[in-house]
This record gives C-alpha cells, sequence and structure tokens, in this order.
C-alpha cells in the first residue's frame, strides 16, 4: 500500500527522505536478523557500535573531511552548543558575528563564560541581509569567532567564509550542512542540529578541529568536555542511538544521490524557482536583500496580510504543511531542505499562484 506524503515545509523537525523512512520501517522490528529494533540495542554492543563508526565515517567522506578533524555526535541539539562551545574554547574573550536570532542567543549563552564582542550586527537593518568581509571588526587576540552561515528564522545567509585569520572560525550550521560541499578546513570547528538536514531531533553533530580539543578554557562536567568525549568515542553516557542510526541512513542516501555536489544543484535549483517565483508575482514579497538568500529558508509575505491566515488554511489542505513564517517575524516561512523534492516546489509555485488568481 503506497502512503501519501504530504510536503513538509517546517523548518525543524524537517521531513526526511521518504527512502530513508521506509528503510528505518523495514529495519524497525528486526535489525540485522536481531529480533530487535536498533534502538533497544546496548550501545556498548557490536551491532551498534558498526552503526556508529558507518556513521561516522560516511559523514567524513561526505565531507572531505581532513585527517586532522574529529566527529562528535552528541546531544542537546545546536542550542546547547552556543554554551558548550563557549564552555570548551572560550578563553578570555571571542567575536561574534550576529545575523539573526539564533547569532544573538550564541552571544547571551556566551556572555556567562567571557567576554563577548560583537563583529558585526545587521540588527539594526532587521537582519536584512549578511556582512560584508569589510564590515568586520575582527579582533585577533579572540578565542574564536563564531557566525551562523544560514539564519533559518529570517531567511539570512552568507555567500562566503568570512576569513579570521589564525584565530578559529566557529560556525552553527544546523540549517545548511549537507546541503552543498563545504571546506571544513577553513574551520576551528562546526556545529549542527541535526533536526533539518541530517535525521531527528536531539542529536547534534560537531565537528573540531583536533588542536582545539586541549583548550578546556573553564571547568566543566566530564560530559560537556569536547575532550572527554572525544576520548570516549562520544559514549561518555548513552548516546542518542536512533537518531545516530538514522543519520547514518541519511548519509548512506546522500551517497547514493551522488554526494554534495549533486545535493547544491537539486538545492540551488529548488531555491532559484521559488525566488523567481514570488519576485516575479506582486502578490508575494521576499524582504531579504538578494546576495544574502538562504538557499534552505524562504521567508515571504503577501500583498495583503489579512489574507495569511486563509492562505495558511488553504495551503494546509492542498497537503503543503507549516508554511507558517516564526512566530517572532510572522508572515509565511517555506523551508526547503535537502529532502524537499522539486516536485514540491512546483506544488507550492502552483498553488501560490492559483491562491493569487483567486484571492487577489
Amino acid at each position: 500500500m503506497t502512503i501519501a506524503r504530504s510536503y513538509n515545509f517546517c523548518s525543524g523537525p524537517a521531513m526526511l527522505p521518504t527512502e530513508v523512512l521506509q528503510q528505518a520501517q523495514a529495519e524497525l522490528l528486526n535489525f540485522q536478523g536481531q529480533g530487535s529494533s536498533v534502538m533497544e540495542m546496548s550501545h556498548r554492543g557490536e551491532i551498534f557500535q558498526q552503526v556508529h563508526a558507518q556513521a561516522k565515517a560516511d559523514l567524513a567522506e561526505l565531507l572531505a573531511l581532513p585527517a586532522d578533524y574529529e566527529i562528535l555526535f552528541l546531544q542537546g541539539g545546536a542550542t546547547a552548543q552556543f554554551s558548550q562551545l563557549a564552555m570548551n574554547l572560550l578563553q578570555d574573550k571571542a567575536d561574534y558575528i550576529v545575523t539573526g536570532q539564533w547569532g544573538n542567543k550564541a552571544v547571551k549563552a556566551a556572555k556567562a563564560y567571557g567576554q563577548v564582542n560583537i563583529a558585526a550586527s545587521t540588527q539594526s537593518e532587521n537582519f536584512l541581509r549578511a556582512p560584508t568581509q569589510a564590515e568586520l571588526n575582527l579582533d585577533p587576540d579572540a578565542s574564536y569567532v563564531h557566525y551562523t552561515p544560514n539564519e533559518t528564522i529570517g531567511g539570512v545567509e552568507f555567500n562566503y567564509v568570512p576569513q579570521t585569520g589564525a584565530v578559529p572560525l566557529i560556525g552553527d550550521f544546523s540549517s545548511t550542512i549537507l546541503s552543498r560541499p563545504l571546506d571544513v578546513s577553513q574551520f576551528g570547528m562546526i556545529y549542527a542540529g541535526a533536526q533539518k538536514n541530517i535525521g531527528p531531533s536531539g542529536l547534534v553533530v560537531v565537528i573540531i578541529r583536533k588542536d582545539l580539543l586541549a583548550r578546556q578554557a573553564h571547568a566543566m562536567p566530564e560530559l560537556f568536555s569536547y575532550a572527554a568525549q572525544q576520548q570516549n568515542d562520544s559514549m561518555i553516557n548513552t548516546p542518542p542511538t536512533f537518531g545516530i542510526y538514522l543519520a547514518g541512513l541519511v548519509f548512506q542516501w546522500l551517497k547514493r544521490q551522488g554526494g554534495l555536489s549533486a545535493m547544491a544543484e537539486h538545492n540551488q535549483s529548488k531555491a532559484e524557482a521559488l525566488y523567481r517565483f514570488i519576485d516575479g508575482h506582486d502578490f508575494y514579497h521576499n524582504p531579504i536583500a538578494h546576495d544574502s538568500r538562504s538557499w534552505m529558508n524562504v521567508p515571504f509575505t503577501l500583498a495583503d496580510a489579512s489574507l495569511e491566515k486563509e492562505f495558511l488554511r488553504q495551503s494546509e489542505a492542498a497537503g503543503l504543511h507549516t508554511l507558517a513564517g516564526h512566530r517572532s517575524v510572522g508572515g509565511m516561512r517555506a523551508s526547503i531542505y535537502n529532502a524537499m523534492p522539486r516536485a514540491g516546489i512546483d506544488a507550492l509555485t502552483a498553488f501560490m499562484a492559483d491562491f493569487a488568481k483567486r484571492m487577489g
């Protein structure tokens, strides 16, 4: 029996590839002939150890990860990393580039552990663009520079990687990881919540350069230490086993799609099609500067804001789910991560055209 799948435009937890979910479904009751699911198995057992190791190896392959980096599978999502990275790496002061609400939250968390310098912020412009390299006021003595390459709420994305010299660059890649090739060697550390392009919520991926593991800037519980987590292969306590298993299936799916170069073509094509439609219709508007538009999160408004509730009601009925913008900014937002097929964009733009014709 074929089950109809809706198009889920949620910013996270986001839709997963149908092929991945079908594989997980098939293996749920009897994983590798064990008569139980992978989430019922000991994380110390040989079978799960193989799952864990394969997931790390596949992620490293997808990212062409240099040998001097470690992959950690941790818990608490990206929000926990706002504090955890400062505990580990903020020795005195750090630079933060702020282009949205997640950047602001990272700043707030870091201030508990040291001095924070706002190297650049576009808040006075309502976070409608990313700052240029020339606008960055960077301190050469900073412990690190932190930025959010893609702000999920506002749909603002950097079209370049900030150059920070000898100071390690830290990136919150929650919304954009695995959506295109990434030169990890430009970073001291990247981290990403899983619930957008990797797998289910609860898992966070941390990729850190090995030399940074020795910092231990502040006293902290062992559970929060990157060095301790690396020494214990991310298993100081019971890890999110099902999340790691599903992430591993997603990594294998990405490899079958042709890797991150193929995903870049897929994602750029989807984003360009949606922005082209929005720009071509007076009924809809995207406020973000063209050179800062996100491939992953596309906010838009209606010319007549009073029609927003009706738009959402009708779009839900049409199988286009979770198009409401974040409560802090309103409007609409289409999150179009890796698992969103081009057919989903075509269905959305067809609905938008019909809605504008009927209601405009």
